[in-house]
């Protein structure tokens, strides 16, 4: 099913064109007499006094041709209470095969500035599935026209919203594909398309890597028969050359758990965690799309942990691309060894502002926040405030857990500078995080990202039906948006 969006200067077909209004949120209606015929006004407003006023929604089926959806609107929403409640129109509406809705924009009680433009985002991003591997293949467009004199979008924020849209699904797409499909050497030759939408690639390639001493994140790749890749993309849209934001992703794009095996009931979900990297690049490709007036990068690590005769062995010492080394007590533990190497490249390559990094790395913080908040760990209050803003703003919310020196010892390891594992037990997530922070070698400000608990919902969400949700890509774009242009 696909969604087609337009606007209008004319007028709906009053007899048989399914209708969209907005009320305030005591439903009055008395303000909406000139888009309604006598009797369809006073059906409605019959119905209406005995109905139950605390829902948002209406739907009126005033016959076999024509439907009023009569939204309510809070007096202090918020942009995301709006997204959401075009993703509830989304979901209440009853959708028929090529059917077509007319959204009244002069109906538009609310006082916020761009309400149509966040009710139509929160529609598309709830309309987003991935069936392309379905064989039988839905054929339905849903047409919604957008009509009147006010509250209308400017061209410049239609093609703001259609970046971000375009860049949470190209995340949402990554996610949701296999690990057959997308296995390291096609993440890589998809990145290198993006070149298309103006982003400067780099790929990093094993026999680069290599070279280069990343031996963290080449130790994870090593029994898979798949290449395992550093990707960077770089976006120049400042006018000045000033140090560029940073944005480091976690690309495991199949987990096994490696010789520390994982039980099957866990190990079937493993195809999202690249759900770190998913984000990373579908923040640059937004980025590029709407011609953002800022420098980023984006860096991802990209490895298949499986497991073979020459796989990473339980107790292995690698030397990372930081020059400290790392006892590999459990191989499942793979998603701190790529973010180390990809973490001080970054910080070395790029001289960055600051560096953010998502990965879904530990099952702890999903213990700890369930599916309602991200962990967020930091180095620099300041940077912390900014992102815990962002996210309250587009409701991808974060929860700032604890970092201190306290937990190190805990990671120290008998025959190596560190290992990847607290074996002490507890703090799982914290000390994870503690593990990451030695890699930040000249105190860059810096915060992590575990997205374990919000990169895929099973049971879908406000903004999305179930799996791949994207989430860190609009977050990430408020950040910038609201602090860095």
């Amino acid at each position: 099913m696909s969604i087609k969006i337009s606007f209008s200067t004319k007028t709906h077909n009053k007899d048989s064109s399914n209708l969209v209004l907005f009320s305030n949120e005591q439903f009055n209606i008395s303000g909406l007499k000139k888009y309604l015929s006598s009797s369809e006004f006073s059906y409605i407003n019959d119905l209406l006094k005995t109905s139950d006023l605390k829902k948002n929604m209406f739907v009126f089926e005033l016959n076999s041709k024509k439907k009023i959806v009569l939204i309510s609107v809070k007096k202090d929403s918020k942009s995301f209470d709006i997204e959401n409640l075009g993703a509830e129109f989304y979901g209440r509406v009853n959708f028929g095969k090529n059917s077509e809705y007319y959204i009244n924009s002069d109906s538009a009680v609310s006082k916020h500035e761009n309400f149509i433009s966040y009710f139509l985002h929160g529609l598309k991003l709830k309309s987003y599935e991935f069936k392309k591997y379905k064989t039988k293949k839905e054929s339905r467009i849903i047409s919604v026209i957008v009509f009147g004199d006010k509250n209308k979008p400017s061209a410049q924020n239609q093609l703001k919203f259609k970046a971000l849209e375009e860049g949470t699904f190209y995340a949402r797409d990554l996610v949701s594909e296999p690990g057959n499909v997308l296995h390291p050497d096609e993440y890589a030759r998809r990145l290198s398309s993006l070149k298309k939408d103006g982003l400067k690639i780099n790929i990093y390639d094993q026999k680069k890597l290599k070279k280069l001493g990343m031996n963290a994140l080449l130790g994870v790749g090593m029994g898979s028969i798949r290449g395992s890749y550093l990707v960077t993309m770089e976006w120049n849209g400042a006018k000045d050359n000033s140090k560029p934001l940073a944005f480091v992703g976690k690309g495991v794009t199949f987990d096994t758990g490696g010789y520390s095996l994982k039980p099957a009931r866990f190990m079937e979900d493993m195809t999202y965690d690249m759900a770190g990297s998913a984000a990373v690049v579908g923040l640059m490709k937004n980025l590029a799309l709407r011609k953002a007036k800022v420098n980023a990068v984006g860096v991802v690590g990209l490895v298949e942990n499986m497991v073979s005769g020459v796989a990473q062995r339980p107790g292995d010492i690698v030397k990372s691309y930081s020059g400290k080394t790392i006892e590999v007590l459990n191989t499942d533990a793979e998603g701190r060894l790529v973010l180390a190497d990809a973490l001080t490249f970054t910080e070395k390559k790029f001289k960055p502002k600051f560096i953010v990094d998502l990965a879904t790395l530990t099952g702890a913080i999903i213990v700890c926040l369930g599916s309602e908040y991200a962990g967020l760990f930091s180095n620099d209050d300041n940077l912390s405030k900014k992102i815990l803003e962002a996210g309250e703003k587009v409701e991808e919310k974060l929860w700032r857990m604890p970092l201190h020196k306290n937990y190190d010892k805990l990671m120290n390891s008998k025959n190596a500078d560190m290992q990847n594992i607290n074996y002490v037990g507890g703090a799982g997530s914290t000390t994870a995080a503690q593990f990451l922070q030695r890699f930040i070698l000249n105190k860059t400000p810096w915060a992590h990202l575990d997205i374990a608990g919000m990169a895929f919902s099973k049971y879908g969400g406000a903004l999305n039906s179930g799996g791949a949700t994207g989430f860190g890509v609009r977050l990430l774009n408020q950040l910038i948006e609201k602090n860095y242009e």
